[in-house]
Parts: C-alpha cells; structure tokens; sequence
C-alpha cells in the first residue's frame, strides 16, 4: 500500500491505483543496469489505463509515456492518474 491504494510488482511490472477504480497507474521497466548488486531501470513505460475488462488493450490506455527513471515515472504516473480519476 502506498498512500491508501495497493501498489505491487510482478517481475519487471507495477502497478498502482485500486483496481475497482476507473483508472489505474502501470509502469513496465523495459531497460535496466546493474549498479553494484541492484538492477536499477533506465527505461520506463508509464500508462494510465482504464480498468474496465470489456474493453481493447489499445483502448484501455488513457495516456502514456517513457521516462528514464522509476522515480520519474512513478512521479508523473501518479499525476496523471489523479487527474483521471478526478475528471
């Protein structure tokens, strides 16, 4: 749990946001280097996408992008999944 909504990681993909909401933060590491004994990711994709199962994997995605880091994409993530989830 990360400020109330479930936040997990499966591998190289997380996710945040409840699932009963309309919206849901997933971020995929798509690049990564070793920095002493850590993986730490140079390439991240950043999706918002809608929750609802009746719909396309290309119609789900709300709004997207990379970003270099985890921190930067968890950052705008949560931006834009807060503004989804409010409009």
């Amino acid at each position: 749990m990360y400020k109330g909504k479930p936040l997990v990681r499966q591998g190289n993909f997380i996710s945040y946001g409840n699932p009963d909401d309309k919206y849901i933060l997933f971020m995929n590491i798509l690049e990564s280097k070793k920095v002493g004994d850590l993986d730490v990711a140079t390439r991240v994709l950043v999706q918002v996408q809608d929750t609802d199962d009746e719909k396309a994997y290309n119609d789900k995605v709300w709004k997207q992008c990379e970003k270099k880091t985890i921190f930067d994409a968890f950052d705008i993530g949560v931006i834009w999944l807060t503004r989804a989830l409010k409009g």
